[in-house]
């Protein structure tokens, strides 16, 4: 079975549960803790983001949020108080990647051009309409006046997952489930050396 080795920063509360059930998947309750009055936005976007990569990637039909991961150990996100990064190596057939640059375009309602003269070109589309952003068809009713260019628009936001022709830093990685069996590390807090796991079977903290 081929792996791959990933980071992640979580809460502290997502280890316990790794510890206490062995598996952790973000729900609904955790999504809208974490965002609070930006929680419906977050979670329309991640429920696109799940149905699409459904096409490239089995995933449980419980399993309706991303985890996110790094790439790279230099990259990724820098430990903070009452945090946990997690080391994990897990098999290569449960992660999606994502195009994080494409991804910034998608969030934002844009178009995701494949290349600098294709975005050009998509710029003078919208000038020859009057129009001044991509969100102004998504966002409001003036996109049924312009069905295909909303289209074009809609349809782009796949290449999330099939621009992969860019340096690893500019990669981050999905997942639908996380398992302790996966664990290699976890770097609790601040501190910049792993703790012990070897005796975590239970919801404990690890050793500070």
């Amino acid at each position: 079975m081929e792996t791959i080795t990933l980071w992640t920063r979580q809460v502290p509360q997502v280890w316990e549960q790794l510890c206490r059930d062995g598996a952790y998947q973000v729900k609904e309750v955790y999504i809208r803790q974490k965002n609070g009055s930006m929680s419906d936005y977050y979670l329309k976007l991640y429920q696109w983001y799940t149905k699409t990569a459904r096409r490239y990637l089995t995933i449980q039909e419980d399993q309706e949020y991303p985890i996110w991961f790094s790439l790279d150990g230099q990259d990724r996100l820098q430990p903070l108080e009452n945090s946990v990064i997690l080391k994990v190596r897990m098999p290569k057939d449960k992660v999606l990647l994502c195009n994080m640059d494409a991804w910034g375009y998608r969030v934002n309602y844009w178009y995701v051009p494949l290349n600098q003269d294709d975005e050009q070109r998509h710029h003078r589309e919208l000038d020859r309409y009057g129009i001044h952003s991509d969100d102004e068809l998504i966002g409001s009713s003036k996109g049924n006046f312009y069905p295909l260019l909303t289209k074009e628009i809609q349809d782009s936001w796949e290449r999330v997952f099939t621009l992969m022709d860019v340096p690893a830093e500019k990669l981050s990685a999905t997942a639908w489930e996380l398992r302790k069996e996966w664990v290699e590390e976890v770097y609790w807090g601040e501190k910049e050396s792993p703790v012990d796991i070897s005796n975590q079977g239970s919801g404990v903290h690890p050793a500070k």
